[in-house]
């Protein structure tokens, strides 16, 4: 990335926002990646509009970070700039049961307001460690809830530029999918649709949850989650665990013990141990069951 489009970002995006060659390991919950040419953290949703037509205008790759929890950045880095999006991250109450959050809003702190306010319908996501952006993107989910079934409306910014406030029905989520990602549409904020219920009741299911979690997943260790995708008719950690791969090691990266669909960082793995790990098990499954298991995990930066 060139030093003039550096320099006309920075008139954007304060110099104190502007970082150059930021360590992405800092910024993934898989704790590795080398740096990013540029980091970029813009304190308002005009910055974050102007700096992505500048990108656009100058043909300069970009990509948008929100909790780094479904990325996996190659040991080389990134050569662009990364927009995170930590500072855009406000929650409101749009009448008596809808939220609105901004896309850089953690889960975890929507899922905290929605309790304070009485509304129940986005225990689920509580403990989806990511940003509400990724969750729209992704169209997250689990215990049997997923953002499609909470969401009115998502403010984004289309492929042509313009801001458009778009209905749920014409973002066309599916597993782990939607319109938005496919089309590379940029999440600015999201409307959700809860209902009255009882900040106590809203609670225990939210400890319940979250208790259910820590028996089954490995939170103890860095990793993003569910490494491959569900299977249709099948479950991946199943697969995997079929495949005799429980435990097994590249490196540091490793098969979790406690739950096959994890991989996790054991301390020091590094980009390319998890990729390669990544690699073999879906070679693996499919000499085992014929099944090809699909990445969860968004790979960023070279990994040949």
């Amino acid at each position: 990335m060139n030093t003039e489009v550096i320099e006309a970002l920075s008139q954007i995006v304060s110099k104190e926002n502007t970082l150059i060659n930021e360590p992405m390991s800092r910024h993934t919950t898989f704790r590795c990646g080398g740096p990013a040419t540029l980091f970029l953290r813009p304190q308002s949703e005009e910055e974050l509009i102007k700096a992505i037509a500048l990108l656009k205008d100058k043909s300069a790759p970009f990509m948008l970070l929100g909790n780094g929890s479904n990325l996996l950045v190659s040991d080389k880095g990134y050569d662009g700039a990364v927009i995170s999006l930590e500072n855009l991250s406000e929650i409101s109450l749009e009448g008596d049961t809808a939220i609105r959050a901004q896309a850089g809003a953690l889960n975890s702190r929507i899922a905290s307001f929605a309790k304070e306010n009485a509304l129940a319908g986005f225990e689920f996501a509580a403990g989806i460690p990511g940003t509400i952006g990724g969750a729209m993107i992704m169209n997250a989910g689990a215990y049997g809830g997923e953002m499609k079934q909470i969401t009115v409306s998502v403010r984004a910014i289309t492929p042509a530029g313009e801001v458009k406030e778009l209905p749920a029905e014409t973002c066309d989520f599916g597993y782990r999918t939607s319109a938005l990602k496919r089309e590379g549409y940029v999440v600015l904020s999201a409307l959700l649709q809860l209902k009255k219920g009882d900040e106590k009741e809203i609670t225990d299911l939210m400890t319940e949850l979250a208790l259910k979690r820590k028996e089954k997943q490995p939170l103890e260790y860095p990793s993003a989650g569910s490494t491959f995708k569900r299977p249709e008719g099948y479950f991946a950690g199943k697969l995997i665990e079929d495949a005799g791969l429980r435990g097994f090691s590249v490196g540091d990266a490793a098969v979790s013990e406690k739950h096959c669909g994890f991989v996790i960082n054991k301390g020091q793995a590094t980009a390319a141990d998890i990729y390669i790990l990544i690699k073999e098990v879906q070679k693996r499954v499919l000499e085992d069951s014929g099944v090809s298991l699909e990445p969860e995990v968004i790979l960023v930066g070279d990994f040949e």
